[in-house]
């Protein structure tokens, strides 16, 4: 290769990376063919800053409670910060599709205001075709179930808050 196709190949490479940037995406992957024997694979690729995302959203409440009185600054973070950082949240150990019963049609494992026990099933996280029945980490009132039947989860998304 001679120097101005490496030169070439940097400037296509910083292209590929500034599409990634302008198009929000995670990931570019491109093959460029010169010749019969002679061929290039390139990919690009980023991490999302979830984490920070999750802590900018968490801070919003709390930077609005000094213009509240104080019993209303209190309850403003418990209902409207992330779920995903309440202790009583039951998070998925997995990522795949969550089932709210055992098949179409059947009554739901779980519903809000429903008691469990520890160990009874509260969701089903289908992953790779094989149905992973999640069980209630501890005994407790349902007060909000977070996700829908038939929705995908990440590893981690909050399921249920479980109190």
């Amino acid at each position: 290769m001679t120097k101005n196709t490496r030169d070439a190949d940097v400037a296509f490479i910083q292209a590929l990376a500034e599409v990634l940037r302008e198009n929000d995406l995670t990931e570019v992957q491109v093959k460029r063919e010169y010749a019969a024997d002679d061929s290039m694979n390139v990919r690009v690729s980023r991490q999302q800053p979830q984490q920070v995302v999750t802590q900018m959203a968490a801070a919003a409440p709390v930077a609005a409670a000094p213009a509240t009185s104080a019993p209303a600054a209190a309850a403003a973070p418990a209902t409207s910060a992330d779920p995903a950082s309440n202790p009583a949240a039951v998070t998925s150990p997995m990522v795949g599709t969550v089932y709210m019963a055992a098949e179409p049609g059947a009554a739901s494992f779980v519903s809000v205001g429903s008691v469990v026990a520890e160990g009874d099933t509260i969701l089903i996280v289908e992953a790779m075709k094989t149905m992973n029945h999640i069980p209630a980490p501890r005994a407790g009132k349902v007060t909000r179930i977070l996700v829908d039947d038939g929705a995908a989860v990440e590893f981690g998304s909050p399921l249920v808050i479980l109190e």
